[in-house]
């Protein structure tokens, strides 16, 4: 099984775009979508849900109103001020299960939480595994371990070699859960401050998890001399650019209609960088 996530280091690069052209482009794979934080990949696909699954994490506290004596202990030890005239607000409550334990009469009780839930969907471009956690839900990490682990379950019962993974933005606990094993990271960055910044903290995470990296410019031409930083600092580190895609209102535009760029326009000016990058995806593919 090889398995390719695209990462971004930060938002807004264009990473979903780019899952979205690669998803157009790649005849066999499976796709998954672990930015399950704010996963946006089915905006581009429209998929249609074969397995709804429950995602439980974690668990939070309830307060049995026939058993508790309103002693005011556990208002009082909350140190997340998640308990207001003996009830429980599920937000605010952190599961560290301190007011069961100090309660007097044993009225609190901790329960499974319901986190999320996670798919299995059919494209017009083959599987999807995503998923959606709830409002003020955590440990999605764990989630986005489930959501890969299921990926490669559907692309091996299809006899399928390849997923293609959009990964979340940032360098935390999600992003680690979507990189640790696999095949080959492609970085999608912009020429900007903040693009470049966390463009080198992504790649050292990639270097941490020996996970090979590909990177991929997005928007190249807003800012000519970032460009070049970037190809600088790539040259330095070994690491491969493999396009520069220009801006483009098309897009969005492609992305409003729920379509990938290359299905939105036969302009070789943005696909033809597109394409340059997933032949060289598929290449270090083939070759690792």
């Amino acid at each position: 099984m090889k398995e390719v996530v695209v990462l971004s280091g930060k938002g807004g690069t264009g990473k979903t775009s780019i899952v979205g052209a690669f998803a157009a482009l790649a005849k066999h794979k499976v796709l998954s979508d672990c930015d399950v934080d704010a996963a946006d990949l089915h905006l581009l696909l429209a998929p249609t849900p074969v397995e709804e699954h429950e995602f439980w994490s974690g668990q939070v506290a309830f307060i049995d109103p026939g058993l508790c004596t309103q002693c005011g202990l556990c208002e009082e030890a909350c140190r997340f001020d998640a308990i207001h005239d003996f009830t429980i607000a599920r937000v605010g409550c952190e599961g560290c299960g301190l007011c069961a334990r100090i309660c007097p009469v044993g009225a609190i009780t901790m329960k499974e939480n319901l986190a999320g839930h996670w798919f299995v969907s059919e494209t017009r471009f083959g599987p999807l595994v995503h998923a959606r956690l709830g409002i003020a839900q955590e440990n999605s990490g764990k989630l986005v371990h489930l959501v890969r682990r299921k990926a490669k379950e559907t692309a091996e019962s299809a006899g399928i070699d390849v997923t293609i993974n959009d990964g979340p933005p940032g360098i935390g606990c999600a992003v680690i859960s979507s990189l640790s094993g696999a095949s080959l990271a492609c970085i999608v960055t912009e020429p900007s401050v903040s693009g470049i910044h966390d463009m080198e903290r992504v790649l050292q995470v990639c270097r941490h998890f020996t996970v090979p990296a590909l990177v991929c410019v997005n928007k190249y031409d807003i800012n000519v001399e970032g460009t070049r930083r970037v190809e600088h600092y790539c040259a330095e580190q070994g690491i491969d650019v493999v396009a520069q895609i220009p801006f483009d209102t098309r897009f969005t535009e492609a992305q409003v209609q729920g379509l990938s760029i290359v299905e939105y326009t036969d302009d070789m000016r943005l696909v033809a960088p597109v394409e340059r990058a997933w032949i060289a995806v598929s290449a270090r593919l083939d070759a690792a």
